[in-house]
């Protein structure tokens, strides 16, 4: 009993699916307005886009390094003598208030070549985020073509149906005048219950295709529309060399190569000097103040090795940083390739089963009027008609593929975004924030304040 229900409700579920597709509203909804919808939804993109000012947050604190440190701090004591003479001389309360300041002069570079490498890493960032994008915008793309090619499959499976159940009365109508016998029948029954069973079977594909969709894009899927044509390069050698220039991985190692080879001159600007200027004001509860500045100059004479051994691991950093750039680029060039591949093959194909979709077509109609004379039997009639079915869901197979392939191909060159597919969104801008904190605003500053407004109305949103 559980296992019908069970099977009841998936049947259900997949017929709600078909249901929200094929009785979908007049209007045409689009790949682009697919594309923009799911990238303005997108949960993904809202995380990477954090974890870059995450990312802009460190160039901030770094500069900090460079300024001039400020604290405060403030004390107080009660005391209570007592003599061998006498219990109690009286009681004394202190209390002291202080200010100091700090600021480097001179540490062998380290602080401003910290800056400069988190500036790396913050490029670096955005190349992820970019990455992020065109994964983001390839399986919006994937599942919209998916959710049209299994809602042709359902109908083509409908047609099918509906011309074996008219084979089958047919069938029963010349088998009732002894035109032919219980075998014709029984054929057209077997194949009218497979043509039952592989609807059902595309159904329940489509309720998968819909449930994709839901998740890729943000919303259930409308009426759609065709994919329209989309520009790529002529030839494969031009397509892997945009993706080397543009390929946010290859920027992304890049920039990871950078920030590396920064970071040995960080460490070896450790084994240097390093002066400090130290100021202070105090006073006490009887007004007396008292001031100082002094210089502080310090610097490691022997740690062990440890230092040596930062330097040597930060250039083993480099050298897998290398290697991995050397890395993106192999694999970048090697998905253009494979992508373009798939693109020819699908043209290809569309060519070819678009002809065998028209020789199908006028085989058919032939033995089906033959059938009609008598010159063909109900079987004949039957593997005629699966024929042009398997062509017309190849041919249309192929056109899913073949724009699959496009957009796979435009996102292996790193063009898949928002901005070059030219969608009615409001393009994210990775300097904006970056540009309001790489001064390190303090917290009590305008443009402080300023950032403490656009983070509570990003938590908000």
């Amino acid at each position: 009993m559980l296992r019908r229900l069970g099977r009841q409700g998936r049947r259900a579920a997949a017929a709600l699916a078909v249901a929200a597709v094929m009785a979908a509203p007049a209007a045409a909804e689009t790949i682009a307005d697919a594309l923009a919808f799911g990238y303005e939804a997108s949960g993904l993109l809202e995380q990477n886009r954090a974890l870059l000012r995450a990312a802009d947050e460190d160039v901030a604190q770094a500069v900090g390094a460079l300024l001039p440190v400020v604290n405060w701090s403030a004390s107080t004591q009660f005391n209570a003598p007592r003599t061998a003479f006498q219990d109690d001389v009286g009681d004394q309360i202190t209390a002291n208030l202080q200010l100091t300041a700090q600021i480097t002069l001179y540490d062998g570079g380290a602080n401003r070549l910290a800056v400069d490498a988190q500036k790396e890493l913050v490029l670096a960032t955005r190349a992820s985020l970019r990455s992020v994008e065109l994964d983001i915008l390839l399986r919006i793309a994937a599942a919209y073509m998916e959710v049209r090619r299994n809602t042709e499959f359902v109908t083509l499976r409908q047609n099918n149906l509906r011309l074996i159940t008219q084979e089958l009365r047919a069938a029963e109508d010349r088998f009732e005048v002894g035109e032919v016998t219980r075998t014709d029948v029984s054929l057209a029954e077997a194949r009218l219950a497979a043509a039952r069973s592989l609807l059902a079977a595309e159904e329940g594909a489509l309720a998968r295709a819909v449930a994709e969709y839901a998740a890729a894009v943000g919303r259930a899927p409308g009426n759609l529309s065709p994919a329209g044509p989309v520009s790529v390069p002529a030839t494969l050698d031009e397509a892997q060399d945009i993706a080397v220039r543009t390929h946010p991985a290859i920027d992304e190692a890049r920039h990871n190569v950078s920030a590396a080879e920064i970071n040995i001159a960080r460490a070896e600007a450790a084994m240097r000097p390093n002066l400090t200027l130290q100021g202070s004001v105090s006073t006490d509860l009887e007004g007396n103040e008292r001031a100082g500045v002094g210089l502080n100059l310090s610097g490691p004479i022997y740690q062990g090795g440890r230092l040596a051994s930062a330097v040597r691991q930060i250039m083993a950093r480099r050298d897998a940083a290398r290697s991995g750039l050397h890395l993106s680029v192999q694999g970048v060039t090697q998905n253009v390739a494979n992508a373009w591949t798939q693109l020819e093959v699908a043209r290809a194909s569309a060519v070819a089963l678009d002809q065998q979709v028209r020789a199908a077509t006028v085989a058919f109609r032939s033995v089906r009027e033959e059938a009609t004379l008598g010159a063909r039997t109900t079987l004949d009639v039957l593997n005629a008609e699966q024929e042009l079915l398997d062509a017309r869901a190849n041919l249309v197979s192929s056109q899913v593929d073949e724009t699959i392939a496009t957009y796979s191909l435009l996102a292996a060159m790193g063009l898949l975004t928002a901005e070059h597919l030219g969608l009615r969104v409001q393009i994210y801008d990775p300097a904006a924030y970056y540009n309001l904190v790489r001064n390190a605003p303090p917290a009590l500053s305008e443009q402080g304040r300023a950032l403490d407004r656009v983070l509570e109305s990003i938590g908000r949103n």
